[in-house]
Order: C-alpha cells, then sequence, then structure tokens
C-alpha cells in the first residue's frame, strides 16, 4: 500500500509519540505567545532543523557509502549493507515506514509538515498574515487561534 507524502510517517507512528510531537509543538507556540521577543529565535532554529526525510536520506548515504568503501577494502560481505540500505529507503518512500523511522521519531525528529505547522503559527503570533484571535494579554487564547491557522 502507498502512503499519501504528507500523512505516511504520522500514519506509522505511534498515537503516543504523535501527540508528544504535537504537544511539543502546542507548547512552544503558547510559551513563544507570552514571549514574542523570542520568536523571531525560534523562527531561525526552525530553519536549520532537519526533518526525519533529510536524516534518513543523510544517514542511508552514509551507511551506503561506508558499505561500499568497506566492501571494496575489507570483505565483499560488507556489500550487503548499501544493499540493505538501499532497501530501507524504498521501503520508507512506499510506505513511510522503515526501522529507524519509529527510533528517529522517539528522538523527536519531525516531519516538515510538523516544523511547518510551528514555524506557521509562529509566524501568525508575530502579525504576518494580519491580526488573530484575541487581544495580546491572552497568550493561550491567542496561541490556539495561531496553531488553527497553522493547521488550515
Amino acid at each position: 500500500m502507498v502512503s499519501s507524502t504528507v500523512g505516511r510517517v504520522p500514519e506509522h507512528t505511534s498515537p503516543e509519540v504523535n501527540r508528544q510531537i504535537e504537544a511539543q509543538i502546542a507548547d512552544s507556540v503558547r510559551w513563544h505567545a507570552a514571549h514574542p521577543e523570542e520568536v523571531d529565535r525560534r523562527l531561525c532554529e526552525l530553519d536549520r532543523e532537519w526533518d526525519i526525510e533529510r536524516t534518513l536520506e543523510a544517514n542511508a548515504a552514509t551507511l551506503a557509502f561506508a558499505g561500499v568503501v568497506l566492501g571494496a577494502t575489507v570483505d565483499r560481505r560488507w556489500l550487503a549493507l548499501p544493499a540493505l540500505v538501499t532497501a530501507f529507503l524504498f521501503q520508507h518512500a512506499v510506505q513511510g515506514w522503515c526501522p529507524p523511522v519509529p527510533i528517529l521519531r522517539r528522538l523527536g525528529f519531525r516531519t516538515m509538515r510538523e516544523i511547518d505547522t510551528e514555524r506557521y503559527a509562529l509566524k501568525a503570533l508575530r502579525g504576518d498574515f494580519g491580526p488573530i484571535g484575541p487581544g495580546s494579554g491572552d497568550h493561550d487564547t491567542r496561541a490556539s487561534h495561531a496553531l488553527q491557522a497553522a493547521r488550515l
């Protein structure tokens, strides 16, 4: 079965981990609603954050290259490593799951959509898209409005 690109990683992540990631996003937006002077710094951090796809690609490339080098210099049996890694990478491309995904998700690696949800909620708080929600003193409701707008 081929999963949609947007939902494939969360669909293959435990509900508990998905809830933790969503809660971390909401906590960040609430905190930044109360500390708007920190929004620009957080946006810069989000621009540097690696999503799970980029992390998987970098790890797969590193392991495949190491397997080729070891296969050419040490023992041909090391060539099984790049074969296995590329099979897992293909499985991830088709299904959205491969053995490293649950580990990386538990370590907090997010999808680009999850990163963008936080990014656009923070931009909404900052006023990039015009005024949102109630007055600036009501941080929790402003944060909720910003998150809702970012998820549309």
